[in-house]
């Protein structure tokens, strides 16, 4: 082995299987290989969006095929009753717990993940979401609810947080020409799991479905063990480059044109600067006004056109039973659409940003996202159907691409050294705006009907009070400039922290013949792995949203 093959230092111990210095690439390696190891977790972890293919089944798991109903039974009773099937109501505490979770994992061991590498990370990661599946299975083998919310809950939401900021700080230093884009490739993998996992765990539901059981714990157990050969192939996936690796022929662009440091700051200071904050808000507000949206898309369609949708001139009020059920399975598809539009944001938006620059990126969704929000009434009382179907498809593309974007950007503030744990400490924002959004949205339509508002007009104060948020994300981007330089690390500093990733005998930068390749032999099968679910997640979920426009 020469000198530039030695991953680490001379004279010093093998690390073992797990360590991050045991990952640390070798000439020849193609920086191509790890996206697709990123999406691997993603994809995996992002069936978190799609848990609510389980609910209705989970409904009747003791009478099979009704639910068996206990009257006065509270949330406590619920979580150990034996006899009584459980309430929609008391599942979906599970999506607060997955993205609470999220973010205080995320938060909590960000600066442990970036000592102990991204494989460590993804691999705990793959232990805590499938590992929280089985757990899950045995709860609803005994029909305990607590096990669920702590096994997928809790043990999961930690799988969550870990594998999702797993990739964000390698990635970025692989694609330093591409920030946002490299960032856009694994986050859509997030929001691209439920599009996998929903269709996938309803075949296995009809497939596992007999007189004694709604098929869901054999899906739970089957998805877990998929996902665990998934995740893991994933982790193992992950190579980071040694320290002063750039790609070839590549200069950072000048401080002044593109706000993109070249200094770092460090982790117990990131969250002390202005910067952080500001960012802080700016994803919060975005998420907010997005996420509010998508939790009553459907909803919010059918009772704005209501009969309108399938040639009746009647407002949703008017509908019967029947017609209700097809305005419903329209409104389904349109929240199947507004999904692709999700996904396709996460990495068109983040791709753009590389050339817009991160805070020109985030001027645009606000001032666009102000524009669609407030004319999003007017379509609705046009009665523009396709109006108001691209206005929402674009909110939410941005929404994604908030998401997306927003590792590039504090990249570009803070520097790459600790940039995974200062996006796990940044998404507690996303917690925040978890609860904002939805209540928001919620509480202000139960107004809305208890004043005698018809059902085409719930929506139109909400929707000009989610225009308002932006204009606050305006203001907070239109604050941020570049890091007071007295937050930057020195030179010894980042050297120290960096000192066991230098190869052997060579201390200078470079490319070191790492990171060629393109879209090789290897690279290509790579993508194909990742790339083949999601495409037939794609398929399935664009043939469910075409009701829309039949």
């Amino acid at each position: 082995m020469t000198t530039l093959e030695a991953p680490y230092g001379a004279g010093v111990a093998a690390p073992g299987l797990l360590d991050r210095e045991r990952i640390v690439a070798k000439p020849g390696f193609n920086r191509w290989l790890v996206p697709p190891a990123a999406l691997a977790i993603h994809l995996c972890i992002g069936m978190a969006y799609g848990f609510s293919v389980f609910w209705l089944p989970l409904s009747r798991a003791v009478g099979i095929s009704k639910s068996v109903a206990c009257a006065d039974m509270g949330l406590i009773d619920a979580l150990v009753t034996t006899s009584c099937d459980w309430r929609v109501s008391d599942l979906v505490w599970m999506y607060t717990l997955f993205f609470v979770v999220l973010g205080l994992s995320a938060a909590l061991w960000g600066g442990w993940l970036e000592r102990a590498g991204p494989r460590k990370a993804g691999v705990v990661s793959a232990l805590c979401w499938c590992g929280g599946m089985l757990i899950s299975a045995v709860g609803i083998i005994t029909h305990q609810l607590w096990m669920m919310w702590l096994g997928s809950g809790v043990i999961g939401g930690i799988g969550l947080g870990l594998g999702y900021i797993s990739p964000v700080s390698t990635l970025i230093k692989w694609f330093p020409d591409r920030r946002g884009m490299a960032t856009g490739m694994a986050i859509m993998g997030f929001g691209g799991g439920a599009m996998i996992g929903s269709p996938l765990a309803d075949l296995l539901m009809r497939n596992f479905a007999s007189p004694t059981s709604v098929g869901v714990w054999q899906t739970f157990v089957v998805m877990a063990l998929g996902y665990f050969v998934f995740m893991m192939s994933g982790a193992f996936g992950y190579r980071i480059p040694p320290a002063g690796w750039r790609p070839d022929g590549w200069t950072a662009p000048a401080n002044a044109k593109a706000m993109i440091s070249t200094k770092h700051v460090h982790l117990k200071n990131a969250h002390k600067t202005p910067q952080f904050w500001l960012i802080w808000a700016v994803l919060c507000l975005n998420v907010s006004a997005g996420i509010g949206v998508i939790g009553m898309a459907s909803p919010m369609l059918q009772e704005i056109f209501g009969g309108s949708l399938i040639g009746q001139d009647v407002g949703f009020g008017q509908l019967n039973p029947d017609q209700k059920k097809l305005v419903a399975t329209i409104g389904a598809a349109f929240a199947g659409l507004l999904s692709l539009f999700n996904i396709g944001g996460r990495f068109f938006w983040a791709s753009m940003s590389d050339k817009l620059g991160r805070k020109l990126t985030y001027f645009t969704f606000f001032v666009l996202g102000f524009v669609l929000y407030v004319s999003a009434p007017t379509f609705g009382h046009m009665g523009s159907k396709a109006l108001f179907v691209l206005a929402f498809g674009i909110i939410l593309s941005m929404y994604g691409g908030g998401f997306a974007t927003v590792p590039a950007y504090l990249a570009d503030m803070f520097g790459t050294q600790f940039v995974g744990a200062i996006h796990g400490r940044l998404l507690t924002a996303w917690s925040t705006a978890g609860i904002i959004g939805p209540v928001v949205i919620t509480y202000i339509r139960e107004a809305q009907i208890s004043a005698g508002v018809p059902t085409d007009r719930l929506y139109d104060t909400t929707l000009y009070i989610l225009s308002g948020m932006l204009v606050l994300g305006f203001i907070c981007n239109l604050l941020i400039k570049p890091v007071d330089p007295k937050w930057h690390m020195t030179d010894e500093e980042v050297a120290a922290l960096q000192a066991k990733l230098v190869m052997a005998g060579n201390n200078a930068t470079g490319s070191f013949g790492i990171g060629k390749g393109g879209f090789d032999g290897k690279a290509a099968l790579a993508w194909l792995a990742v790339g083949i679910p999601l495409a037939w997640g794609v398929w399935i979920t664009f043939d469910k949203a075409s009701a829309l426009f039949r």
